[in-house]
């Protein structure tokens, strides 16, 4: 049996217990390892739907440009997509993406533009502006905007979510997973919070972002945005993938905790995994010490591989500069 081309290979990423990293803590705690995915991020599912749904209304035709604002992930699902479909690609990404994502991105074929971090996002020279400049100037180009399109959801909905609940054989009583988009947060926890409304649906934000703060009150507050280094999760806006309904708590994650757990994985677990990774463990571990009994299964959802953080995190001379070896 052979696949037509790669994005076939998108989905059925495999479950793994972690055993060390957990230790003295009751339950069974599952990792969803999202690197399986050939662009070796979550994001190769929604990518897909996006570019698919996008073909089937019509917005996008042969030889069209798919013009996207990501941090690298996305990027690369939709690069994927895009060769295998024929398109060409322009992506925008902050200053702060480490420079292995905008390779990697320019290996597979897509123009990147670098835009400033630390300027609003209405601000014209914001990545989210300048994709949408783009896709106003560019004919036959589409601006999948991953923040409100609803296929991104959709996707783990109809995806990550059954692969889960199959994986555990219905057993899955805990779900964590790091926001940023929203989408893999709460398609799957739509998907699951169906078979088991008792299911407690854990989200993990940085310092900096305004999420744990909304879901708690109800206010955006402009005061809990400030710049900081974890990549792919947090946000300075509001998504419409954000259904802040689906998602029970929020625990909020040090740029520090995340990272020195990021590398634990890597040496404790073998999982060679991406920064926002790290987060969505300590956090996770952080609820499940207080909350979780010897009957509970918690899944916590890893989204990338440790490939994207090589002259960062993985970077020991990086990592003292920090203060945090």
């Amino acid at each position: 049996m052979y696949l037509n081309n790669v994005i076939e290979a998108i989905g059925n990423t495999p479950l793994v217990k972690l055993n060390k990293v957990t230790e003295g803590i009751k339950g069974t705690i599952l990792a969803k390892v999202e690197y399986f995915n050939p662009g070796n991020s979550v994001k190769d599912r929604m990518a897909l739907k996006m570019i698919e749904d996008a073909e089937k209304a019509g917005l996008l035709q042969p030889g069209g440009t798919i013009i996207e604002g990501t941090s690298g992930n996305t990027g690369m699902g939709l690069a994927l997509a895009a060769i295998a479909k024929g398109y060409k690609c322009i992506f925008t990404m902050s200053d702060k993406q480490s420079k292995e994502k905008q390779d990697i991105l320019k290996a597979v074929g897509a123009e990147v533009i670098v835009c400033p971090t630390n300027v609003a996002p209405d601000d014209p020279r914001s990545y989210y502006s300048v994709a949408r400049k783009l896709n106003q100037e560019i004919p036959n180009s589409i601006y999948p905007n991953q923040y409100d399109n609803l296929s991104n959801s959709a996707a783990h909905y109809e995806t990550t979510g059954p692969e889960i609940w199959r994986q555990t054989e219905g057993k899955v009583t805990h779900y964590a997973c790091g926001v940023g988009t929203g989408g893999t947060i709460c398609g799957t926890a739509k998907f699951l919070k169906e078979q088991n409304p008792a299911l407690v649906t854990v989200g993990l934000d940085t310092y900096g972002s305004v999420f744990k703060k909304y879901k708690e009150t109800g206010v955006f507050d402009e005061n809990e945005i400030y710049p900081y280094k974890t990549e792919g999760i947090g946000e300075d806006i509001l998504p419409k993938n954000v259904n802040f309904d689906l998602i029970d708590l929020f625990i909020k994650v040090s740029d520090k905790d995340a990272a020195l757990m990021t590398r634990r994985l890597a040496k404790e677990e073998g999982l060679f995994v991406g920064w926002s990774c790290g987060s969505a463990v300590y956090g996770a571990l952080e609820y499940a010490k207080e909350h979780l009994t010897e009957d509970d299964t918690m899944v916590i959802v890893l989204p990338d591989h440790g490939t994207r953080y090589l002259g960062k995190i993985y970077n020991d001379d990086w990592m003292r500069e920090q203060g945090w070896l």
